[in-house]
């Protein structure tokens, strides 16, 4: 395997992982990217073919006809069309968006972008959110960061970061989670 600009993990790492690689080797990362991109909006557009991807009942042999097939209409290099149908044989099709996104994530890194995800509880005013963007602004040596803003009540004060493959959580919730275990906890 080619070395990764960030390590993903869990099903949806090692598949995208293994689709970097091969078209690293094969020096065709654009072009998979490009194919990625369409055919991840053929299933935003197409809730047909995104209903059967996700659908257990259909056979995978039927799932692997069906992959060749939108594989050859769409023209996609050999690369991309045996991701496709290696999700199928492995019936890992419903997995194919968290997949997808994986990669993509993995090339924003490639090309020295880097995404940050911030959760509060509430929305941050602006005077915050500049002073936030200040802050991260740091953990960006060279590329650009794209920073995505979301509200989590559940979380009930402080906020989480998460950036690049590093999880901040800072969160009220989880330290009261922290201090009830070690309440309960017999000393």
């Amino acid at each position: 395997l080619v070395a990764t600009p960030i390590k993903l993990y869990g099903v949806e790492g090692r598949y995208a992982t293994a689709l970097y690689s091969a078209a690293t080797k094969e020096k065709k990362l654009d072009v998979v990217e490009k194919e990625v991109n369409k055919f991840k909006a053929l299933l935003q557009t197409d809730t047909k073919l995104a209903d059967f991807i996700k659908n257990p009942t259909y056979q995978r042999q039927a799932k692997l006809a069906a992959m060749k097939k939108i594989a050859e209409s769409q023209k996609y290099s050999n690369i991309t069309s045996n991701f496709l149908q290696l999700l199928s044989e492995e019936g890992r099709l419903p997995k194919t968006g968290s997949i997808l996104g994986a990669f993509e994530k993995m090339m924003r890194a490639h090309r020295g972008e880097l995404t940050c995800v911030v959760t509060t509880a509430k929305p941050l005013d602006a005077s915050s959110q500049k002073e936030l963007r200040a802050a991260l602004g740091g953990f960006a040596q060279s590329g650009q960061m794209q920073i995505e803003m979301k509200v989590d009540p559940e979380i009930q004060g402080g906020m989480i970061v998460d950036i690049g493959d590093k999880y901040i959580d800072m969160s009220i919730a989880s330290k009261m989670k922290k201090y009830t275990q070690l309440l309960q906890e017999t000393i």
